[in-house]
């Protein structure tokens, strides 16, 4: 397998710790995304899509979604599990990382991509033209804050986000606590089920 990323960026990141905690070694590229690396012709090739991150697998099927690689991955490396173990855990981990992915990923990338110049034209992933809208800026910001109180309620029941255990939805959580840093955001004070969850993930993160 060879995997096609860049660290830096919030998406790759979900995935480079997944791989992390299950102990994966994977021969890794870096696409630097600074120079818009993804947009190459060599990269756009392998990747229509000019997304990061990218997973070669031995047979050439390349899977550029976080989740489907994740999903991969698991099946093959069921140690640590990370997607859950029963039907029921494993249905709460992906309504999870779809539920995060869709209001707090979406919401915070919404107000870097539509407010940052250097995205001018780009306010979408992919090799489309997009203009930005700066109405999403604000639109973004209030969708934010919806989300941080929805897991808040969450976590004030269970000791991770999708239930007893760490999984990958946690991950996703803290790759959303980091990423929202870049828009000068962060998580509301009162929020303070989040607050407690936050050294309790970051400790199981590292094995701890």
């Amino acid at each position: 397998m060879k995997l096609y990323t860049y660290d830096p960026a919030p998406n790759p990141r979900r995935l480079q710790l997944f791989l992390d905690y299950k102990g994966i070694e994977v021969e890794t590229v870096q696409i630097d995304m600074m120079k818009q690396e993804q947009f190459g012709e060599v990269f756009r090739k392998l990747n229509p899509m000019c997304t990061v991150p990218a997973l070669v697998l031995d047979d050439g099927t390349v899977l550029t979604e976080v989740i489907g690689a994740c999903i991969y991955l698991e099946g093959i490396h069921p140690e640590k599990p990370l997607l859950g173990t029963t039907p029921l855990e494993k249905a709460q981990v992906i309504s999870w990382n779809h539920r995060l992915f869709n209001s707090l990923f979406h919401a915070i990338a919404e107000v870097f991509r539509n407010g940052n110049p250097a995205f001018a034209g780009r306010a979408l992933p992919g090799p489309m033209g997009v203009e930005q809208i700066p109405a999403l800026v604000e639109r973004g910001r209030q969708r934010m804050e919806g989300a941080w109180r929805m897991v808040d309620r969450a976590l004030a029941k269970s000791p991770f986000i999708a239930g007893e255990h760490f999984t990958m939805a946690d991950i996703d959580l803290l790759v959303c606590v980091d990423f929202a840093g870049w828009i000068k955001a962060s998580v509301p004070e009162e929020c303070s089920h989040v607050h407690a969850w936050l050294p309790r993930a970051r400790a199981a993160l590292a094995g701890e």
